[in-house]
């Protein structure tokens, strides 16, 4: 602690004074929230399900009660020049819904990506949004997240390949996906973000490798892309079992065949998904969030209102249509 207590003597005397203030969970809206229902919630959706829900589930809101509270441990920090005491509680470093362990995980590969992943050149973000259906599905069945991500990377990369005139056995590219379970409101909606090299590498003179930009895509080329990446994840699904072609349209497998933890799981995604109660005596009607009024060049400020009117027990036989939307937008 030497170390810092001579950092926070020099930010001192620059006008810039640094005090380390401890989290505290406990005062927030969402630990009071989750501690004074989680009992209760458990206990309704078992009730709704007829089974217990899995583990981790409930694993996963113990350790976010725990996260930040000095009664479930905590590292004492002393100064050696001034023997002044800190105490830093234990944090829960889950990857679910804890907002402290999130951020810092957030900042940590952000610094990550910039000072040792991602090169210094032009990044283009491409994001692939799924239909309801294939939400749910990808949420029942993580497992298929990986292929349909080798579909659109391959697509993608032939487009910046053709753009560079340079075929796949002369250059590559490079991409970083960060993979995202939930929107805006927490809702679940897995969706993916990719962070793609705006370009491809070529071996230059030496073995040195050389980047060749690409330019930036039209909205016809964006169109073509997207038709193509419909097509080859269709056919992805269809031969993973998961897609069935019936009279002209396509529909989900049978969901029975997931496991225990999937079907107990299932009723609670669908309503997530589409902004709804779960269970209780307000079951199936809509779950209303807070949202900001942002004003608009035409006209007063309007609150968005979540969209989806969909019941969860016929989303099984929805036909899966607009399979995909990829946008894209430059990053500096």
């Amino acid at each position: 602690m030497q170390a810092n207590a001579h950092q926070t003597a020099r930010a001192h005397c620059d006008g810039a004074p640094v005090h380390y203030a401890r989290h505290r969970p406990e005062q927030t809206t969402l630990y009071r929230l989750v501690q004074q229902h989680a009992a209760t919630f458990f206990a309704q959706a078992e009730d709704a399900a007829g089974t217990d829900l899995p583990q981790f589930v409930k694993d996963e809101f113990d350790a976010f009660l725990e996260c930040g509270i000095l009664a479930h441990g905590f590292l004492r920090l002393r100064c050696g020049d001034c023997g002044h005491d800190k105490l830093l509680a234990f944090s829960c470093k889950r990857r679910g819904f804890c907002p402290s362990c999130g951020a810092r995980r957030m900042s940590q590969t952000a610094a990550h990506l910039v000072d040792h992943v991602i090169p210094h050149v032009p990044v283009r973000q491409w994001v692939l949004s799924l239909p309801i259906p294939l939400r749910l599905l990808l949420a029942a069945q993580p497992e298929l997240v990986t292929p349909v991500l080798q579909v659109v990377h391959r697509v993608i990369t032939r487009h910046l390949l053709g753009q560079a005139g340079l075929k796949a056995e002369e250059a590559d590219s490079g991409a970083v996906t960060l993979i995202q379970r939930f929107g805006s409101a927490a809702n679940l909606n897995i969706h993916l973000h990719c962070l793609v090299l705006d370009g491809v590498y070529r071996c230059g003179p030496e073995g040195v490798p050389v980047f060749v930009q690409a330019g930036a895509p039209r909205d016809d080329e964006l169109h073509a892309l997207l038709h193509t990446v419909i097509a080859r994840l269709m056919k992805m699904l269809t031969r993973h079992g998961v897609l069935i072609e019936e009279m002209g349209q396509t529909y989900l497998a049978d969901p029975n065949a997931d496991g225990d933890e999937a079907r107990t799981l299932r009723p609670l995604q669908a309503a997530a998904i589409i902004y709804r109660i779960a269970f209780g005596p307000r079951w199936r009607t809509r779950a209303w969030r807070v949202s900001f009024c942002v004003p608009t060049p035409t006209g007063p400020a309007q609150r968005r209102r979540p969209g989806g009117t969909q019941a969860q027990d016929t989303m099984a036989r929805r036909p899966v249509r607009n399979l995909a939307a990829i946008c894209h937008n430059g990053l500096a």
